[in-house]
């Protein structure tokens, strides 16, 4: 089969490899039908998250059943499915607690309670190195999916690829951060990055009874994508983040933000100042925007953190966060959780997810898919991938 194989930072290509086999009596094989990349796919392609060894990357797939596994009752050959990023048993303690990405069972090999930055991570994740269970992905043609009688939904035949494919991933994300800003209607929202997940925050935002919402970015044309398709306001980052600040206090009568959320991650545009310092604290990447947040949300108001923050930090803001009485929230988004609450809202017309995309490229031309999607080149926000084309 076609399948996207990374193979070191920089290098990834469409190589021919075995198809996947049925490994357990839960697993079944898919037939890939649409794929994306996701953002952070881009912290293994930049090295900034390690991969050792060739893996095929991608957790945000669709396809149809193409076999199953004889313990398999939720699903049928045939069966049209979206899966959610979280590779989950779905019965262990955190997955009966709605925690599917923290699952004791899915990475044994690294799974701990500590969340180190090497060892003793969380639950696995589908094409996520080897640290999150070393399964491969869905940039491909086929994938074998564990646990699945918990993870795959059943797609409805009058709703296309596009339309339900961002359920896998990036909209639960989106949904999660305005979840756990616990946003119940009239608060100003504060998203920090207008990539997918953001624009997904912002429609969720809306969702949730928001009364005014704002992006944030760094590139104009992505706060204008925001606009269209999340009908949000928007503020450019140019300078750094005080004057992104001053305005988000300007049109809260100087109080900040309800709830902000982080959406960009440890691998934001920085000075060659923000990477020497990086260098020096040994530390990858910065929390630059993080620290925007928690300077742009209210008192006692709420960080939720979606962006991918893999290591420790100097000089995290604790006093700012104990003064101001900030609830910060984060990690992998539940997104077994939310799937068929949001799949709801597809169905009913309530929310469109593929306004976003910008480019469908075929999967043999996934070097330049990731090309343009990391450098931000040819308006790129969103690329979904045919792996049949």
């Amino acid at each position: 089969m076609k399948a996207a194989v990374i193979h070191a930072p920089g290098k990834i290509t469409c190589d021919n490899i075995d198809d996947p086999k049925l490994e357990n009596q839960d697993d079944i094989i898919l037939k890939v039908t649409a794929t994306a990349i996701c953002g952070s796919d881009l912290h293994i392609f930049s090295g900034g998250i390690p991969q050792p060894r060739p893996m095929v990357l991608g957790h945000e797939f669709m396809g149809i059943v193409e076999e199953v596994g004889k313990g398999v009752t939720h699903v049928k050959k045939g069966d049209r499915v979206v899966v959610p990023f979280p590779i989950a048993c779905g019965g262990c303690f955190f997955c009966n607690h709605d925690l599917p990405g923290h699952c004791e069972n899915s990475n044994p090999e690294h799974y701990g309670p500590e969340g180190g930055l090497l060892t003793e991570k969380g639950g696995a994740l589908f094409g996520y190195t080897d640290l999150y269970g070393g399964y491969d992905g869905g940039q491909a043609q086929y994938v074998r999916v564990p646990y699945a009688n918990y993870g795959p939904r059943h797609v409805p035949e009058n709703l296309t690829d596009e339309q339900v494919l961002f359920l896998t991933d990036i909209f639960p994300t989106g949904y999660t951060g305005i979840d756990w800003g616990e946003v119940k209607g009239g608060e100003t929202v504060a998203i920090f990055g207008a990539g997918p997940v953001g624009i997904m925050a912002a429609k969720s935002a809306w969702l949730r009874g928001a009364a005014r919402v704002v992006i944030v970015d760094t590139l104009q044309y992505r706060l204008d994508k925001a606009k269209a398709t999340a009908g949000c306001e928007t503020v450019l980052w140019e300078d750094g983040p005080k004057g992104v600040v001053e305005q988000i206090r300007a049109i809260t009568q100087g109080r900040g933000a309800d709830v902000c959320v982080e959406a960009v991650g440890f691998e934001p545009d920085r000075s060659f100042l923000d990477r020497a310092k990086a260098v020096v604290n040994f530390e990858k990447g910065s929390v630059k925007v993080l620290e925007a947040c928690m300077s742009a949300v209210r008192r006692g108001g709420i960080v939720s953190v979606l962006g991918v923050y893999p290591t420790t930090y100097d000089n995290f803001p604790i006093g700012q966060f104990f003064d101001k009485g900030i609830i910060l929230k984060g990690g992998q988004a539940p997104a077994h959780k939310h799937i068929d609450k949001l799949l709801g809202y597809v169905k009913e017309g309530k929310v469109t997810l593929d306004d976003i995309i910008t480019h469908r490229l075929p999967l043999t031309d996934i070097a330049h898919a990731y090309d343009i999607f990391k450098n931000k080149e040819d308006g790129c926000v969103k690329v979904v991938l045919d792996p049949w084309a």
